[in-house]
């Protein structure tokens, strides 16, 4: 079933997808929502909106999708198994599809020991894989986990994340056919800091025909100091930084330049991976930078991006 998302349609047109990312404000004011939506529009096709990453309290990644939405911006709605067990989850979703959000990426989210909240109650009634599948049943089979019927059903673009860095290697691919099998239909991964790793997963990902089956959006995230990436390396698990760029961002100790560095890395990514068979698109991941994404996006060649009339059926492409 088609959601009728920009990001979907353009996807089945056989575009190569830009996607963006936002963090919400720790704050009810929803002022800098519109600020950041303008270094988007016209950039990206869609815009992740987190779900209390790092399990740092934020404003809903509910709300704050609806006003992107608001702003001219597709949104992707994060949600997690976190904090929120299966009624609550289910309820959140009927409220952002019925207010025009038609992309959900299902994750599990953070450990809350990683935030601001490590004494919080950790929920995960479901894990990620369940919640792809769950949220499959609500758009295909109008039903809700309980079997009882969805008169409306939310029609919605499924998203799920895959880490090709984490090991043991094989079980990065069956990892990723289990939520295509769930009802996944595009990825998002972890950045991309490492080509030589991502390209020796995407041709195990072709070989098993998934690139196929699902629309796979290979992550990007521009740093601006040799600092970030040391602190990926050590601290982030299931995180591969290759060495080339930490000498390179560690050669540079003015500020300015070494954002530049950041930049020209983020792009040679881009353009690396857009040439790999299998990968549809590419989420830019600009933490606490979004002000950077025009700059990027210009830079890799993506502009202009574009745009099919809402009336006009994308056919080709994947059929899930």
């Amino acid at each position: 079933m088609k959601s009728g998302s920009n990001l979907e349609r353009l996807l089945r047109a056989g575009h190569f997808a830009v996607c963006g990312e936002m963090s919400p404000p720790q704050s009810a004011d929803s002022s800098s929502i519109a600020k950041k939506c303008g270094y988007f529009k016209g950039y990206v096709d869609a815009v992740n909106l987190t779900d209390n990453q790092t399990a740092i309290v934020r404003m809903s990644s509910v709300m704050s999708s609806y006003y992107v939405l608001q702003c001219g911006v597709e949104p992707i709605m994060q949600m997690t198994c976190r904090d929120r067990n299966r009624l609550a989850i289910q309820s959140d979703i009927l409220g952002a599809c019925s207010a025009g959000i038609k992309n959900i990426l299902c994750l599990t989210g953070d450990h809350m020991k990683f935030g601001n909240h490590p004494e919080a109650k950790p929920v995960f009634d479901l894990d990620a894989v369940q919640l792809i599948q769950m949220v499959k049943k609500m758009r295909d089979e109008k039903q809700f986990l309980s079997g009882d019927e969805i008169k409306q059903e939310p029609k919605v673009f499924i998203g799920g994340a895959a880490n090709p860095f984490g090991e043991p290697f094989e079980m990065r691919v069956l990892n990723l056919a289990k939520k295509i099998d769930a009802g996944a239909d595009f990825i998002q991964t972890q950045p991309v800091f490492d080509l030589a790793r991502f390209q020796k997963w995407m041709d195990a990902v072709r070989e098993e025909g998934l690139d196929k089956e699902v629309f796979i959006l290979a992550g990007v995230m521009p740093v601006r100091s040799a600092k970030a990436l040391h602190y990926m390396k050590e601290s982030v698990p299931g995180m591969r930084i290759s060495d080339d760029y930490i000498k390179r961002m560690e050669a540079i100790t003015d500020k300015e330049a070494a954002m530049e560095e950041g930049v020209k890395i983020a792009v040679e990514i881009i353009s690396e991976v857009r040439q790999m068979p299998g990968v549809a698109g590419v989420h830019i991941m600009p933490v606490m930078w979004e002000s950077i994404t025009p700059r990027i996006v210009e830079q890799a060649g993506l502009l202009p991006r574009p745009e099919l009339p809402a009336d006009e059926p994308a056919v080709t492409g994947l059929e899930r």
